[in-house]
């Protein structure tokens, strides 16, 4: 008898009955009859490829999964929907879809739905006469269409790995038995190719026969398929770079897998995502994660490669094997003859690498027998840092652990250390497979540093070893430079033993999102791999990785810090030594205080600080001071000597962002803060922490302002016109240009759009000195660069630059000058424009111009605003005023203490404990309604446990988070309802939406995660959001502003031409040609340097997944892994580049015996040399590059290492400084040290005094009575220290103080002389 073909999702498939039964718990699947032999189909829609009917008279308490379960019984439901109206109420009115068309017209007769109570309901059920698309043109060929879905039935299917370009080892095979078949599927409307076969999964507690899987490809992810001709038929072989992702099928359904709060359910969601695949899942022992998987049924995580046998009839099968040759053709698949290809004959057991490299002891708790000890002799063992490198390797598929012999790790460990350790750096780098795995030690790595064991790190950084774990498998990266922070420095011997480790979905997909709010149990297989990671560990070699914690950045990354433990030192120690939590019973909060201790820091131990307590500034309920304390203008010139900050003006900036103990918030420089004084407000201290000095993330600088798609949509409903926006896009546009061929205009343009880490300040200094003219190729790929990153911003989030406008951090008037809001003098309607002129808040704003080298007093009419701002409230109208006595902040925006209601809360619920904001003084953007009002942003009431937090407790509330994180499915929401509707922002969903955004905001540290109604997901998305898999009828081409804008940049940004065909002109010759002396030794040492400079440019680029080096140097990233948000992402990488460029820097300086020009300059010009020798050797071996060659071409930043010096010699301008340029950011690391001030208790060894007397530890800062608890009960004596007087601390702490008072005259001094 024939079986009659089925579908699940999209897919026509022929299969058993699959995930559809009128009974929830009866097992699904099995044999379907013909049922042409058991009901004659009349009409044409017996040969469509699916069917809909319509209803109506449904209950409007419906479900989807009651629906299901009435409709089922008539055949396979692919998909129900129950409409709605524009306000989210339901219309009585459905649509179910069936794929295949169902056995029987059976809407021709009266339809009774069987509801949960027991009810009965009658619909009207109609047949919907408009057939599906079942076409979808060609991408390339026009007037050529191809189906939606091609499917090929197969003879057998293969798992393996390829152990060379045309070497195939199966791993299992399975083949058609039965009635269970085995597809291909290729998919045209989803860019994917799928692989269908029943797996026969043994299990304890049932055995109900084979389970259905789908391995799924994306096109991206496809390179090179190879058919293989079969006497029988033909064999196709897919090899991959990554795993594909695997689901299962689920043979019941319950309620589950019908969201009860969704208008929509698909077959789809009968799909549930899988880690692994192994008999007897019930008895998987919680062992740690790690590459080698020893119970694997299918490891399709390492077993990438499928071979699939189809016979003869699925070449005449209606033509449908050359539809999928085109198709591939089309989406640029190559798609080949497998001349030569080999199968190898599997052996069993099959030795890998694992067996060579780790003893049974690594992966076995239990007794080892004598014949098991005996195979253990053949482990050889690996100094750590080669296994880890080894694993690097293996995990990228760079090298096959199917591959590797015995003889290769014995080589291995008989080369040594160093030398095994950078041929393997040197495989990683380079990016290509080896199929033999001895042929690496034929690589002759070129200019072997000498001193690869001395490397030294940037000064304020670690080299970190990371981690991604996939839903499938592991991947490793190589040590790479990673920011700074407390507990880093604090163990810093200790280094080599954290890992900091991501979750994320497979290679190129990006984050793990949560389903909407969709099927619950859809993604459970992989976020049980993530819990099971984070308590079971990760081992490489003998270590075993155990989760420590996370900062707030990691947790929105979904990544965490881990620990190798010692006996002596334990993951559960680290955490026990870094404050107080225990009090902190709320577990999301718990986490965020201590992963406080984990933010990016640089520690000022060159001068302690006193610490004195001031109140804060509350009223109403609102804290006016949240977040603010104040520094003193000796400790800020301090931490300016030290960091070497450069201002405008000499005068060290107005405001740190800092950390100090468990105190975190700005520091705002204040003549009320005396000699080495910091005052700290309530709102500032979070918890007792063992003090370890003051610690600084950022200073304030000048930032330019731009607009953003939220800013512009809530403007637009604010009543700004479309031509505004228009023209000032249009003329950054032409600026922009023009600067490419201008000097004068590249100058101005960089000194005014400066970014956030400064780096267009020093791209200028370059333009000034020459480089732009001279066509150096490295500076004019930057300057293409940066034109190309802010036409793709322009296009992706319309950031036009505003002229009139600045990005600063905000801090508070501590003068009472400023005055505030307040609700009950906002004017009427008949007030005058002087009248609600005088009612408008005001703020303080003096800014750098570095064209102009001055400052510059802002006053006038100016908008407010945070982003994201989602509430037509959120942009505040303000006032800027002169006051005198504010004359000493710069590069900030201050704000009132006075009035009704903080001006922070009021924009996007802002405060100040390090947000920056948007001001903006151009006329043009001002709205015509000045007082909007604001939106009240109330924290959301969170839960607070019996007990204290357990670490099981902070695992829970992670893998929580990436469950329950809405942030990226809110935004966009309220961004294509606003374009929508009529109403923009003002919309009631909007609005609902704005409030949604802001509890999401806080779900990190309330635990509360927040629900987002089915009425608020949008029906519609415009063009300019680019929603690729969105179906075509709920697209739309906005005509609105934001497509406009949206339509005009996308047109400049396809013509564009890539930054990197720039690096092939000639280098310049006023350096090549430069008039000094210069020996081969120098020469061999620029070769050996540029070396290890290169290669810790890789391992940026490789972490990062950033594509040249110039986005590396210059920060202007135009695509990344997308762990972290671009603005973030530009901060962490103006970290790494700027520690980068000073640890080269440092190397140079003690190479030439001093900072100046003169000890500089020549090797200045060995390192441009060498790179232009290099540059030029490599064009003349590849004057034709492919895109995989031209990225393996030789570097050209590292001269620019010493970019200053490069400037003095073709201006002759010798008087120059030898530093670097500006930078936002704080990027080195000093020494401890102490001191002391009158009334105040001091904490000598740590560098901290506090008007309060220290109990339990006298290293533990405790603040505003926090003294009555003993934070450290438990810890080991070694933190219990004698009270000692305030009048022995004066006596003990003055010859540091004398310390001190010679350095402060020392630098005063320096700033005479200079």
């Amino acid at each position: 008898m024939a079986h009659r073909s089925r579908r699940g999702g999209n897919l026509r498939i022929r299969r058993g009955r699959g995930a559809n039964n009128p009974r929830p718990h009866r097992r699904l699947g099995g044999r379907v009859p013909c049922c042409r032999n058991m009901v004659q189909i009349n009409g044409e829609w017996a040969s469509w490829e699916s069917l809909s009917v319509t209803l109506s008279g449904l209950p409007t308490d419906i479900d989807t999964f009651t629906v299901w379960k009435s409709f089922s019984a008539h055949g396979t439901v692919d998909y129900i929907e129950l409409f709605e109206d524009a306000r989210g109420r339901r219309e009585r009115r459905g649509i179910v879809r069936y794929r295949p068309p169902p056995q029987e017209p059976f809407w021709l007769r009266p339809f009774r739905l069987e509801l949960r109570d027991g009810e009965v309901a009658s619909l009207n059920v109609h047949l919907d006469m408009q057939r599906p698309a079942l076409w979808i043109n060609s991408p390339i060929q026009p007037g050529v269409r191809y189906p939606t879905a091609t499917e090929l039935p197969a003879m057998w299917v293969e798992f393996g790995t390829m152990l060379g370009e045309k070497s195939f080892l199966p791993l299992r095979t399975f083949d058609v038995r039965g009635n269970k078949g085995i597809h291909l599927v290729v998919d045209v409307s989803c860019r994917d190719l799928s692989i269908y076969v029943y797996v026969p999964i043994l299990s304890v507690t049932h055995n109900h026969g084979p389970s259905f899987f789908r391995f799924r490809v994306p096109f991206f992810q496809l390179s090179t398929i190879l058919k293989e001709e079969q006497p029988e038929g033909f064999s196709l072989v897919v090899p991959l770079n990554s795993p594909a992702s695997c689901h299962r099928q689920a043979k019941f359904l319950t309620d589950a897998h019908f969201p009860p709060d969704e208008n929509a359910w698909n077959s789809k969601d009968t799909w549930s995502r899988q880690t692994d695949i192994v008999h007897y899942p019930e008895n998987r022992a919680p062992t740690p994660t790690n590459l080698r998987k020893q119970n694997s049924y299918i490891n399709f995580g390492r077993w990438t490669t499928f071979r699939i046998g189809f016979n003869q009839y699925a070449v005449h099968d209606g033509n449908k094997l050359d539809i999928i040759t085109n198709i591939f053709k089309d989406f640029n698949i190559n798609f080949q003859a497998a001349d030569g290809f080999e199968v190898i004959k599997k052996t069993e057991p099959i030795p890998t690498v694992w067996k060579w490299i780790d003893t049974l002891s690594t992966h076995r708790s239990g007794p080892i027998s004598s014949l098991e000890a005996l195979a253990d002799s053949e482990y050889t063992p690996l100094e750590f840092a080669v296994r880890y490198y080894l694993e690097v390797c293996i995990s990228y598929r760079y090298l096959n652990e199917y591959a590797i012999k015995k003889k290769f790790v014995d080589e291995l460990a008989r080369i040594g250390e160093k030398k095994a350790k950078y041929l393997l750096e040197y495989v990683d780098s380079n990016k290509i497979a080896y199929y033999d795995p001895m042929n690496i030690f034929n690589i002759r790595v070129p200019n072997f540093p000498d001193r690869a064991n001395n490397t030294r790190t940037p000064v304020g950084c670690c080299y970190m070893r990371s981690a991604e774990v996939t839903p499938s498998t592991i991947y490793y990266k190589p040590p790479s430079i990673d920011t700074g922070n407390r507990v880093l420095r604090r163990y810093r011997e200790y280094a080599d033993r954290f890992l900091h480790v991501r979750f994320t979905d497979e290679k190129n997909m990006g984050k793990i999102f949560p389903y909407s709010n969709a099927n619950i149990v859809c993604m459970n297989e992989v976020y049980t791999r993530v819990t099971l990671t984070m308590k079971n560990g990760i081992t490489i070699g003998d270590r075993c990785y155990e989760f420590l914690a996370f900062s707030n950045a990691q947790l929105r990354e979904h990544a965490a810090y881990f620990f190798a433990s010692l006996p002596h030192l334990t993951a559960a120690n680290i955490r026990a030594q870094l404050g107080k939590f225990n009090q902190i019973r709320n577990v999301a909060k718990h986490a965020a205080r201590l992963g406080q201790c984990f933010s990016s820091t640089r520690a000022l131990n060159g001068c302690p600080v006193q610490i004195v307590e001031i109140d804060d500034i509350e009223r109403n309920g609102y804290t006016f001071s949240d977040g603010v304390g104040l520094i003193s203008t000796f400790l800020a010139q301090m931490i300016q000597s030290e960091f070497a900050i450069e201002t405008l003006s000499g005068e060290p900036p107005s405001v740190f962002q800092f950390r100090l103990g468990g105190c975190k918030g700005i520091l705002t420089v204040s003549s009320k803060a005396h000699r080495r004084e910091v005052h700290i407000r309530k709102s500032q201290y979070k918890f007792a922490a063992p003090h370890n000095g003051l610690e600084i993330i950022r200073h304030s600088s000048f930032c330019f302002a731009s607009l953003n798609r939220q800013l512009i949509i809530v403007l637009s409903s604010l009543g700004i016109p479309d031509e505004i926006f228009v023209k000032k896009l249009q003329v950054m546009l032409e600026n922009l240009e023009l600067a490419m061929t201008s000097q004068e205009q590249a100058v101005n343009l960089l000194q005014t759009y400066v970014d956030p880490n400064q780096m267009t300040l020093v791209l200028a200094d370059m333009v000034l000195d020459g480089f732009q003219q001279s066509q150096d190729p490295f500076v004019t790929s930057l300057l293409e660069l940066w034109r190309v990153w802010q036409i793709k911003y322009l296009k992706a989030k319309a950031k036009i630059a505003i002229d009139k406008g600045a990005f600063l951090l905000g801090c508070l008037d501590e003068t009472g000058s400023l005055k505030g809001y307040f609700r009950s003098k906002r004017p009427g309607g008949g007030a005058t424009y002087e009248q609600k002129l005088d009612c408008l808040p005001e703020i303080f704003v003096q800014i750098s111009r570095h064209s102009e080298d001055t400052y510059e007093v802002i006053e006038g009419l100016c908008i407010l605003a945070r982003n994201p701002s989602l509430h037509p409230g959120d942009i505040r109208v303000v006032k800027a005023v002169d006051i005198p006595d504010l004359h000493h902040l710069k590069d900030v925006v201050v704000l009132p203490q006075t009035g009704d209601r903080d001006i922070a809360s009021m924009c996007s619920g802002g405060d100040l404990d390090g947000d920056d904001y948007v001001v903006i003084w151009d006329q043009d953007l001002l709205p015509k309604d000045w007082f909007e009002e604001p939106m009240d942003y109330s924290a959301p009431k969170s839960e607070v446990l019996d007990r204290d937090v357990t670490v099981d407790d902070i695992i829970k509330f992670f893998v929580s988070y990436m469950q329950n994180d809405r942030l990226p499915q809110i935004a966009p929401a309220h961004l294509a309802i606003a374009d929508y509707s009529d109403d923009g922002v003002q919309d009631e969903k909007c609005l609902r939406l704005a409030t949604l955004h802001s509890a999401a905001v806080d779900y990190n540290k309330s635990g509360m995660p927040v629900h987002m109604n089915r009425d608020l997901k949008p029906k519609k998305w415009p063009h300019f959001m680019e929603r690729k898999f969105a179906k075509k009828d709920s697209q739309y081409t906005s005509r609105k502003i934001l497509g406009q804008l949206y339509d005009i940049a996308g047109g400049v940004y396809l013509n564009l031409q890539p930054h990197s065909a720039k690096r092939r002109l000639p280098f310049d010759q006023r350096i090549l040609n430069a008039n000094f002396e210069i020996d081969d030794k120098l020469l061999s040492f620029a070769k050996e340097l540029k070396a290890e400079y290169d290669a810790d440019i890789r391992r940026i680029m490789a972490q990062h997944e950033i594509q040249s080096e110039e986005e590396v140097w210059s920060t202007f990233v135009l695509s990344h892994a997308n762990m972290s948000k671009d603005y973030k992402f530009h901060e962490e990488i103006g970290l790494i580049s700027s520690a980068l460029r000073q640890k080269f820097r440092m190397l140079c300086h003690e190479k030439a015996g001093g900072k100046d020009f003169k000890s500089l300059a020549p090797l200045a010009v060995a390192m441009y040399r060498v790179t232009s020798e290099q540059m030029e050797k490599a064009k003349a071996a590849h004057s034709h590059c492919t895109l995989g060659e031209e990225q393996r071409m030789p570097l050209i930043s590292f001269p620019w290492v010493l970019q200053p010096i490069l400037g003095m010699i073709v201006t002759q301008h010798f008087h120059k400084s030898g530093s670097e340029g500006l930078s936002g950011h704080i990027q080195a690391e000093i020494l401890h040290g102490s001191k002391q001030r009158k009334n105040v208790a001091n904490v000598c060894a740590l560098g901290v005094e506090t008007a309060k007397e220290v109990k339990g530890a006298a290293n533990v800062l405790l603040l505003f009575e926090d003294s009555k608890f003993d934070p450290f009960a438990s810890l080991a004596e070694a933190f219990d220290t004698p009270q000692i007087s305030p009048e022995r601390k004066e006596n003990q702490t003055t010859a540091a103080y004398s310390d001190i008072w010679v350095k402060w005259v020392f630098l005063c001094f320096s700033t005479v002389i200079t």
